[in-house]
């Protein structure tokens, strides 16, 4: 990266590629300090920066809420006191307070693995939800911008190129919307392989197939602590039936957990499955 890379022409370009980042901002500053109003700092995913908000530890400790911010995806302001007093192993004698405020710049990107009704559906409402989205077919006429214009990305190959081209996938909803229980075996096998790990993580279908699936698999060896985490049905529970309705409800739980966490998340899931072909 050149040392003379434009801030928002670098957010631009990771937005782009779905690249998780945080901008870091002063909100104001007040007395002596050595990050001044407005001053600004990209924070990306792996904590490389761009930019700074005054150095030393203040800085140190705005790139560590910005991989809190990037890692939760909601935004955070905290003020922070520059004096050798309150910060006595800093040798800080500014004698000022800075406020900064961490905001997520990328959105969360929508991998469907399966470019059926169900995701064809999906995209339509995650573009509406801002979410990036991408959709990936074995089958090339199911993974296209003809079939798919909103879609950010089509990509047609294999299960596994298509998990290999998005792990570890850390920013990244994966969603298994096949066409049947082997794709959705295959899919899954190869998101374990890659040791992704995804914000979230679904597959569509009813918890009989699930516990099938789950057999399979941890007949070869995966751990069943790591198929539990798999959301099996995907979406609140609204009663959704036609793949339109599957789509609402699978973009409210996504957005319930963007904005309220996994915890409220996690608690509301469908007692009952969708069709598992789709």
């Amino acid at each position: 990266m050149s040392a003379s890379t434009d801030l928002f022409e670098e957010i631009v370009r990771m937005r782009r590629a779905g690249e998780p980042a945080a901008l870091c901002t002063v909100l104001l500053a007040r007395g002596s300090t050595p990050g001044k109003d407005a001053m600004k700092m990209l924070v990306r995913g792996d904590g490389s920066i761009l930019g700074s908000v005054g150095g030393g530890c203040v800085e140190a400790d705005a790139i560590e809420m910005a991989l809190e911010v990037i890692q939760t995806d909601r935004a955070q302001t905290r003020s922070f006191r520059l004096t050798q007093r309150d910060l006595p192993d800093s040798g800080l004698i500014c004698g000022g307070q800075v406020t900064i405020l961490a905001e997520p710049v990328v959105p969360p990107v929508l991998v469907l693995l399966g470019g059926g009704h169900v995701s064809g559906a999906a995209v339509r409402v995650a573009k509406e939800c801002g979410l990036r989205v991408a959709v990936c077919d074995t089958r090339e006429d199911y993974a296209n911008k003809g079939l798919h214009p909103l879609a950010d990305e089509c990509f047609a190959g294999t299960w596994e190129e298509a998990v290999a081209r998005y792990a570890p996938a850390r920013h990244h909803y994966l969603v298994i919307v096949t066409r049947g229980h082997k794709d959705d075996a295959d899919a899954l096998r190869a998101v374990w392989q890659h040791n992704c790990e995804p914000k979230y993580l679904g597959m569509i279908g009813s918890l009989a197939k699930k516990a099938t699936l789950d057999r399979i698999l941890a007949d070869e060896g995966v751990p069943a602590d790591w198929l539990a985490q798999v959301r099996t049905p995907i979406g609140l529970s609204i009663g959704a039936k036609a793949s339109g309705e599957i789509a609402v409800s699978l973009l409210a739980e996504l957005v319930q957990l963007r904005r309220l966490g996994g915890a409220k998340a996690a608690a509301s899931g469908h007692e009952s499955g969708h069709p598992a072909s789709v």
